[in-house]
């Protein structure tokens, strides 16, 4: 990650377009930030949309505009992302969902800097700088007809992969760190076995799922070090092969080992015990009871 940072130190300085391209939930958005932040905009405004989550006609007239009656329910003229952001930085999300007939409208007012409201006859000039970001292969959308070639072009000047978090391990601890510094933890940290558990866990949610994941940690541990009972299940008992059906393990086998490894990480007290496994304190009892398990009161 700090290879692609010192890629895109120099990018920062331009004002030609970017498309930054990676799987979901990788940081896309904060890499764009991050290149605004450090661009000679910076103290213009940045707006971000998502593509994909607007329906086209409603699309053209976030991104432009439109004036007084351009449609039902136009009451009044209103200003686009390309007017609000002018002087900034406009991020477009998942560029390739873009409607096939908007990318027209796009590609003139990159090449031109003009845009039209929607209704409007008149046009106007605009400065913006344009990020695209995306987790689609533009150039497979271009051979597919899904994207137009010369938009791909217009736009690709400057591409930045951002690799997955299961690729950038010196990323991992310092962005747990900060996301548990984010909930409230300046001093708490993480036990060597939580280290490990985040470590080993392939993420395939990225820095998305990476924060949701120390948010949970936080919550359970409270006060304390997240360790390795209070991060989710999927992360703290990672899955294995199914064992063979000979080796197929009763289910009070199986709540025994959980429910003492969990004890252990608590330090024996049943009340964080049972916070911990989200069932209640006299539940817990019950079952160490049954499982012939002792533990603080």
């Amino acid at each position: 990650m700090r290879a692609l940072m010192l890629r895109a130190a120099p990018i920062a300085a331009s004002d030609a377009p970017v498309i930054i391209g990676g799987e979901s939930g990788t940081g896309k958005e904060v890499l764009a930030r991050a290149l605004h932040a450090n661009s000679p905009r910076r103290d213009q405004p940045f707006l971000a949309v998502n593509v994909a989550a607007l329906p086209a006609d409603l699309l053209e007239s976030v991104l432009f505009g439109h004036t007084k009656g351009a449609f039902t329910g136009a009451g009044a003229p209103k200003p686009g992302l390309f007017e609000a952001a002018d002087g900034g930085t406009l991020l477009l999300d998942e560029i390739a969902e873009m409607p096939f007939s908007l990318q027209a409208k796009l590609l003139r007012a990159l090449q031109d800097g003009e845009i039209r409201r929607v209704g409007d006859t008149r046009a106007f000039l605009v400065d913006i700088r344009i990020f695209c970001a995306t987790n689609q292969d533009l150039r497979t959308c271009v051979a597919e007809r899904r994207f137009r070639e010369d938009l791909f072009y217009r736009l690709c000047v400057f591409r930045l992969m951002v690799p997955p978090l299961r690729e950038r391990s010196g990323d991992l601890l310092p962005l747990a760190k900060m996301f548990l510094e984010q909930e409230g933890q300046a001093t708490g940290g993480f036990t060597a076995r939580a280290q490990a558990a985040l470590a080993s866990y392939p993420w395939p949610g990225n820095v998305r799922e990476l924060a949701s994941a120390v948010q949970h940690g936080a919550v359970l541990a409270g006060d304390l070090d997240v360790d390795l009972a209070h991060l989710p299940e999927e992360i703290g008992s990672p899955k294995t092969a199914a064992p063979a059906v000979g080796r197929l393990r009763p289910l009070a086998e199986v709540e025994r080992e959980h429910i003492a490894r969990v004890l252990e990480a608590c330090g024996g007290h049943q009340t964080e015990a049972a916070r911990a496994l989200g069932i209640g304190r006299t539940t817990l009892w019950r079952k160490l009871k049954a499982l012939g398990l002792e533990a603080k009161e």
